[in-house]
């Protein structure tokens, strides 16, 4: 390209000194770099005199195609420039359900207002889903319920929340202001699998062993949508987080707990050896959150 590009300025000033200073070379060294260049051609690009400098044929019908080839390599140097400080190209966002109510929202549309050349996919998934696909590339960050067990991964707090009780219409509890956790102790549960999201499952757990019980889980079920519709249904009750009151689910009602859990965490997640050039993008984005 430095040849073309040599040539190209050659042609424009028709003058070894003026071309020389342009384009910061020695005269002697940019004659000898066309020399080459023509050499490498099998054709004499410029008519040279002791006063003036001209175009053959030949330079006349290189020189569009050196611009346009310039132009290109411009281009494409631009765009992958570009990829690599993360303005363009296409980012994976994993995300738990109860993300979706406000925090994962926020997040993209503010990503999409400073980097609007980023296309971003979505993949729903459990915080235990994410970590797997974290270590598969499937997903650039993730955002779960933390704390992980995972020292391949880092995480940043994006926001915190307090657990409430889900109700069935029907249920004693549905017009109480509060309730106590060890209230609950005969009461038939709702939740998800402890494999997939063990950080929110041990609060829940340790909650309920600090009020003198052990849940009883009547129904286990991944989605947050599916254990508040079977909330609804009367099938049981479920600690969730408050966030999802956004639901807006018939049937159900939240009750506020007296002695509520230790606040749950929702984190960004992303492999400590991510090299992805939308990562920092995107902890900038979420920072500002």
């Amino acid at each position: 390209m430095r040849h073309l590009r040599c040539f190209v300025v050659l042609a424009e000033e028709l003058h070894f000194g003026r071309a020389a200073q342009r384009l910061h070379v020695a005269q002697p060294a940019l004659s000898q770099l066309i020399q080459r260049v023509e050499r490498e051609l099998g054709a004499q690009l410029f008519l040279r005199t002791r006063r003036t400098v001209s175009l053959t044929e030949a330079g006349q019908t290189l020189l569009p195609e050196a611009r346009r080839i310039l132009r290109d390599a411009d281009r494409v140097t631009q765009a992958v420039r570009a990829v690599h400080r993360g303005e363009t190209g296409s980012v994976t966002i994993g995300f738990v359900g109860s993300a979706a109510d406000d925090v994962l929202p926020r997040l993209v549309a503010a990503h999409r207002r400073h980097h609007p050349g980023v296309s971003i996919r979505l993949e729903e998934g459990t915080t235990a889903q994410q970590l797997e696909w974290l270590r598969d590339q499937r997903i650039t960050v993730g955002l779960g319920r933390t704390p992980i067990d995972d020292p391949a991964v880092s995480t940043v707090v994006l926001a915190r929340e307090s657990l409430v009780l889900a109700v069935p219409d029907s249920h004693a509890l549905s017009g109480a202001e509060s309730a106590e956790l060890a209230g609950l102790a005969e009461e038939p549960f709702i939740m998800f699998p402890r494999h997939l999201g063990p950080g929110l499952y041990d609060i829940i757990h340790s909650a309920c062993a600090a009020a003198g019980f052990t849940p009883s889980v009547v129904y286990e079920t991944v989605r947050m949508q599916t254990i508040v519709g079977l909330v609804s249904g009367g099938l049981g009750v479920a600690l969730v987080p408050e966030s999802v009151r956004n639901l807006g689910r018939k049937g159900v009602r939240y009750v506020h707990l007296a002695d509520a859990p230790p606040a749950i965490e929702l984190s960004m997640m992303w492999r400590n050896d991510c090299e992805s050039p939308h990562l920092q993008p995107l902890r900038k984005t979420a920072r500002h959150l």
